[in-house]
């Protein structure tokens, strides 16, 4: 059973804890141990354990994790069989290489559509996806809702965009416009921001510090 309160930090190894063991399970293993689990991931066994205890009790002493059950295990945790749907908001360059490349489906999203305004784009389709004017998102959203908005429109736009998907009814917001936008005007709206220069300056800030 849950504990009431997971931390941030908890849950954001889970996805690592998914992928480690899809590649395992992939590969044939049929068990591993916390301690090889956790070699192979850097963390320690006792991270392992903890970080899984908050779920409730998935390994035997003596045995270890039976990788297809605990990889099944992660998988409801993370809500990868819920059916879930996304909308892409921007189908410019980035928005156009998500759509094409981004496993959605192997992730427990299904791709509705995606908006533009860019007449060459509307009416077209990416990948199978068909490309909607913005001016159609609220009805197309009545019809067809979707659990989460990813956000690939220019910063001017984005603010406005995640109020328009909020007040269509989507539990979450995928953001790349390097906008920060604040949960708390979102009527609970659930918001990822994803800054790609953040990641860079931190890879920046690791390798500077080893050539001081």
């Amino acid at each position: 059973m849950r504990k009431e309160k997971i931390s941030s930090a908890v849950i954001r190894r889970l996805p690592r804890y998914y992928r480690h063991l899809d590649d395992l399970y992939r590969a044939g293993t049929v068990r591993i141990s916390s301690s090889a689990l956790a070699k192979s991931m850097g963390l320690t066994a006792s991270q392992i354990r903890q970080d899984l205890s908050c779920f409730g009790g998935f390994g035997q002493q003596g045995y270890g994790y039976n990788v297809e059950r605990l990889r099944s295990e992660v998988a409801e945790i993370l809500g990868m069989n819920r059916a879930h749907t996304i909308a892409v908001l921007g189908a410019g360059n980035l928005g156009r290489a998500l759509i094409e490349n981004f496993p959605f489906a192997a992730n427990g999203f299904r791709l509705v559509a995606a908006f533009d305004v860019n007449p060459g784009l509307v009416g077209t389709r990416v990948n199978g996806v068909p490309i909607c004017h913005m001016d159609t998102l609220e009805e197309f959203l009545r019809d067809s809702p979707a659990s989460v908005g990813v956000l690939t429109v220019p910063a001017a736009a984005a603010a406005e965009s995640a109020r328009r998907l909020a007040a269509c009814g989507v539990a979450g917001i995928w953001n790349f416009t390097n906008v920060e936008l604040p949960e708390g005007e979102l009527a609970g709206v659930r918001v990822e921001n994803v800054h790609f220069a953040d990641s860079l300056l931190t890879l920046s800030y690791m390798i500077s510090e080893e050539t001081i």
